[in-house]
């Protein structure tokens, strides 16, 4: 409620006249939210369940996720509508490991079309889960295909056409841990390995409200947050290092996370698996659909906060906002551990493999002028052959930049080498204002002309309003032939 009247206090001062002095209210932090200290952290952190799974007798692992609604206590009593998997609110955390095939059967009990997206997998696109394939209200759709990537921590959430918004924002959205039999890290789910699902919320008479910031076109930047669906979470550590799976997965904020007492985060593993060596860092800043795991050391005894500060952005874009996120309670008695020296071989695609080099320019609700159109198709590219995709922001307002199927790498930033979190792989990435990025990508295994994957900004209110483009994977040779298979 808060936000809304500072909002309506700012078009007041201009409404009377008082444009310079709105001005001046607006760049001192007259909208920005702090809850750092504020926050009671009285609710024990939910953990999502890991899904049940069978194996057919095909040897596949089979899921089973229900799209559905429900009531759930968000810090607003236990009659907030939502949705979710399964469940009320969130879904359950899917794990399958390297060389598995598997299988999950998607059943939409909603009233509107939704789609399950498999953000960050590499898959055939037919099974990708993009607006191409809408499961009607009370329809039923079997994805299935072989994970064959690192170790990884990734995602699930619906990305129907224009709907994407609303249905992540009330709740659809679920992790995909990928296993490939490395155990170096701490690995025990919900003891020393958390999920720790980031969303910012609005309420209005203690339902879930998608109201927009004054001044803002990023969508809704709620003053509260949850993780996991847990408002004010605290967890209790039992171990020397925890491993904290970060996930934003919010519509439109960025989060600048760190610690309350400065310590620093070890910083293991981006979007698409494990650096080559933990980065020691004191902030990690995710954009929406990034991911980040970071190992936190902790003392007997102890508490201390994950906290997201200050991005920096204007204040109508949420970057004056700071929120207490998590509060960690350490045992008395800790069991030890120890960070490994090195994790992964994390091997550089060579920039003058690239059989191709393509311009993304993202401006107003456009990349390259154009908005999203399921008939055109804008990149054709040829199987097993490595781009060099160039994106820009050509403005103010901050993007998140996603790529369907593939893990790409960063080779500059303005021209300059990536600094060291971006070192690994990545799915998705924050396209600061003004700012130009090359990334790199090989688009192997997989080709299919009837079926497009997309790339588009993952601010979801911008995907809905059409900034996403298509790209068709064919054989040599081959060209694309969409809607004909």
């Amino acid at each position: 409620m808060r936000k809304w009247l500072l909002g309506g206090l700012g078009l007041l001062l201009l409404l009377c006249g008082g444009g310079v002095a709105a001005i001046v209210w607006l760049v001192t932090g007259g909208l920005s939210v702090d809850t750092v200290g504020k926050v009671a952290f009285d609710r024990p952190l939910k953990v999502p369940p890991l899904a049940a799974s069978t194996v057919d007798a095909g040897g596949r692992r089979v899921f089973d996720l229900t799209a559905q609604s429900g009531d759930s206590d968000l810090g607003h009593g236990a009659g907030t509508r939502t949705w979710g998997y399964n469940g009320a609110y969130l879904g359950p955390t899917l794990r399958a490991t390297r060389g598995e095939r598997v299988a999950v059967n998607v059943h939409n009990r909603l009233n509107e079309p939704t789609t399950v997206h498999w953000h960050g997998m590499h898959l055939p696109a037919k099974v990708d889960g993009g607006p191409h394939h809408p499961i009607p209200p009370g329809g039923d759709y079997q994805a299935a295909w072989t994970v064959d990537q690192p170790a990884a921590t990734l995602w699930y959430h619906p990305h129907p056409g224009e709907l994407t918004e609303r249905q992540v924002y009330r709740g659809l959205a679920g992790l995909f841990l990928i296993d490939d039999g490395t155990t170096a890290l701490p690995h025990e789910y919900g003891v020393d390995d958390i999920p720790v699902v980031v969303q910012d919320k609005g309420f209005s008479g203690g339902q879930l409200s998608m109201s927009d910031r004054f001044l803002s076109d990023l969508g809704v930047l709620g003053d509260e947050i949850l993780v996991n669906g847990t408002p004010g979470p605290y967890l209790d550590v039992r171990t020397e290092l925890v491993r904290l799976r970060l996930l934003n997965a919010s519509t439109a904020r960025v989060y600048d996370f760190t610690m309350s007492d400065g310590r620093p985060l070890a910083m293991v593993a981006s979007d698409g698996g494990p650096l080559a060596a933990p980065y020691m860092t004191r902030r990690v800043r995710l954009s929406v659909g990034e991911r980040a795991e970071v190992v936190v050391a902790m003392r007997p005894g102890e508490r201390v906060e994950l906290r997201s500060a200050k991005t920096g952005l204007g204040a109508v874009h949420g970057g004056q906002d700071a929120f207490d996120v998590l509060q960690l309670r350490a045992a008395g008695e800790l069991r030890p551990g120890e960070l490994p020296e090195r994790l992964a071989a994390v091997t550089k695609l060579d920039p003058q493999r690239a059989a191709q080099r393509r311009t993304f320019t993202f401006l107003g609700r456009e990349i390259n002028g154009d908005r999203m159109d399921m008939r055109r198709v804008d990149a054709v590219v040829v199987k097993d052959t490595v781009e060099i995709w160039n994106v820009a922001n050509g403005h103010d307002t901050p993007h998140s930049f996603h790529i369907h199927d593939v893990q790409f790498q960063v080779l500059t930033v303005d021209g300059k080498a990536p600094p060291p979190e971006l070192g690994g792989w990545k799915d998705t990435l924050f396209l600061e204002p003004r700012r130009r990025y090359a990334v790199i990508a090989e688009f192997a295994d997989y080709a299919d002309p009837t079926t497009a994957y997309m790339f588009h900004c993952h601010v979801l209110r911008h995907e809905d309003q059409g900034m996403m483009g298509q790209f068709v994977v064919v054989e040599r040779g081959d060209a694309p032939r969409l809607g004909h298979g």
